[in-house]
C-alpha cells in the first residue's frame, strides 16, 4: 500500500470516527500519523521534481496572491491592477501558468501572481494543484477571489490551502518542543488544557518525540498542538474581494451578505466588492492590500538633495532604523554614525537616533555616515 493509500484510508478513518471525549486520544493519533504521512508524500514529490510546478521570482516589496476558482475574474483584475497583460477570457483555464504583475501604491511595489484556477483536490495532485499551491505559500498575503454568484467557493478555496498546510488569518501556535537525551516527556503548560496529558504525549511520541520537554502557551486542539510540531505550515494573511457585482440586481446584494455572513465575513467591513471588467472598487481594494501588508513608507532625505517625497523606501510596520538601513544595503551599515528622524516615531523634529529606533509610516529619516 502507497502513501496515497494509507493518507485516504486514514482520512477515511477520521471522517467515521464520531468525535468525543471518548475517541478524542484515537482521533488525534490518526491525526497526528495523517501529518507524518503526508509530510513524508510531500517530500518524496519535491525529491522527485513534482510534476515541474510553476517557479515564479519573488520581486518588489510584497507578494501578494489571487486565489481562486477558474473564471472569477482573476486576470482581469490583475490586467486592472498592473501593467502585467494576462490572457483573459469567459472560459475556464485561461491561465495556464502563474502571471505576475507589479502594482504600484502609496509608493510600494507589491508584485501580484493571478495563480491558475484551482479545482476541488488541488491540494491532492488534481490539475497541477500542489504546484499551483506551493506558489501561494511564498505569498506574504492571499487575496481569494470569489464570484458574487459563487460565494460558496470560498469554503472550498480555504479546505484546499489547508491540505497543503496553509493557515490562512491564523498565527503559529504558541507551542515550543526541546528534545532530550533521556527523562522521556515532560508537558508544562501556561494554561489550562482541554487535551489530556496522555493523548499530548500520543501525539508527539507519534511525531518521533520520545524524550521531550514540551511547553503550551495556549489551550491548543489537536490540529493546532500538530501544527505547533512541524514545520512545513506557512501562515499568511488573507483579504476576500467578490468579483462581477456589475453583473447583478441590488436585490440580490442582500443574498451575498448573508452568504457572506454565514462564512464569518463581515460584508461591510473584511470584503470588497469590485468588477475588475467595469474597473469598480479597485481602488478600495489597492487599499485594503495595502493595510493588510503590514508596510510603511519612510522618506529618505538625501544630502544635498532634500527629502525625497516620490520613491520612498519601503518596509515592515515595526522595522527599525538598523533594519531599514539593512534594506538600503551598500557600505551603510559600517559608515553608519546616527540618524535623523522627523514625523510620527520622533518626539521632535530631527531627533537623534541610533538603529533600535522604530520607524513609523511617513516618517523622514536622515542618515549621517562617516567619510
Amino acid at each position: 500500500m502507497g502513501l496515497e493509500d494509507d493518507i485516504e484510508e486514514i482520512e477515511e478513518e477520521i471522517a467515521n470516527t464520531p468525535y468525543n471525549k471518548s475517541t478524542e486520544a484515537h482521533i488525534g493519533r490518526l491525526k497526528s500519523k495523517l501529518a507524518e504521512k503526508k509530510e513524508k508524500l510531500e517530500n518524496q514529490q519535491s525529491g522527485s521534481g513534482g510534476g515541474g510546478g510553476y517557479s515564479v521570482e519573488k520581486h518588489g516589496d510584497a507578494t501578494v496572491a489571487l486565489v481562486g476558482f477558474p473564471s472569477v475574474g482573476k486576470s482581469s483584475l490583475l490586467n486592472s491592477l498592473t501593467n502585467a497583460e494576462s490572457e483573459t477570457g469567459s472560459y475556464e483555464f485561461t491561465t495556464l501558468d502563474v502571471n505576475p504583475g507589479m502594482l504600484n501604491h502609496r509608493g510600494a511595489n507589491i508584485q501580484l501572481l493571478d495563480v491558475p484556477g484551482l479545482i476541488e483536490g488541488a491540494a491532492s495532485g488534481k490539475g497541477d494543484g500542489q504546484q499551483v499551491l506551493a506558489v501561494v505559500r511564498n505569498a506574504d498575503l492571499i487575496i481569494f477571489v470569489l464570484s458574487v454568484f459563487e460565494i460558496d467557493q470560498y469554503d472550498r478555496l480555504q479546505e484546499e490551502l489547508y491540505d497543503i498546510n496553509i493557515r490562512v488569518d491564523q498565527e503559529p501556535p504558541r507551542v515550543t518542543v526541546r528534545p532530550k537525551i533521556k527523562d522521556g516527556i515532560k508537558i508544562t503548560s501556561s494554561t489550562d488544557q482541554d487535551l489530556d496529558e496522555e493523548t499530548i504525549s500520543d501525539v508527539l511520541r507519534d511525531q518521533g518525540y520520545v524524550n521531550a520537554d514540551l511547553n503550551l502557551q495556549e489551550n491548543v486542539t489537536i490540529d493546532r498542538l500538530i501544527d505547533g510540531l512541524m514545520e512545513n505550515r506557512e501562515y499568511i494573511p488573507s483579504i476576500t474581494c467578490v468579483n462581477k457585482v456589475d453583473l447583478i440586481e441590488p436585490d440580490y446584494k442582500q443574498q451575498v451578505d448573508e452568504q457572506l455572513r454565514e462564512r464569518g465575513l463581515d460584508p461591510e467591513e473584511e470584503v470588497t466588492f469590485i468588477s475588475a471588467e467595469a474597473e469598480r472598487g479597485l481602488d478600495a481594494l489597492k487599499d485594503r492590500i495595502w493595510e493588510n501588508l503590514g508596510l510603511i513608507r519612510v522618506y529618505m532625505e538625501k544630502p544635498g538633495r532634500g527629502v525625497d517625497w516620490e520613491e520612498p523606501l519601503v518596509i515592515e510596520a515595526g522595522s527599525t532604523v538598523g533594519e531599514a538601513i539593512e534594506k538600503l544595503g551598500g557600505e551603510m551599515e559600517d559608515r553608519f554614525r546616527f540618524a535623523r528622524v522627523s514625523g510620527p516615531s520622533a518626539t521632535h523634529d530631527e531627533q537623534q537616533v541610533g538603529t533600535d529606533h522604530v520607524l513609523e509610516d511617513e516618517d523622514v529619516l536622515k542618515l549621517i555616515l562617516r567619510r
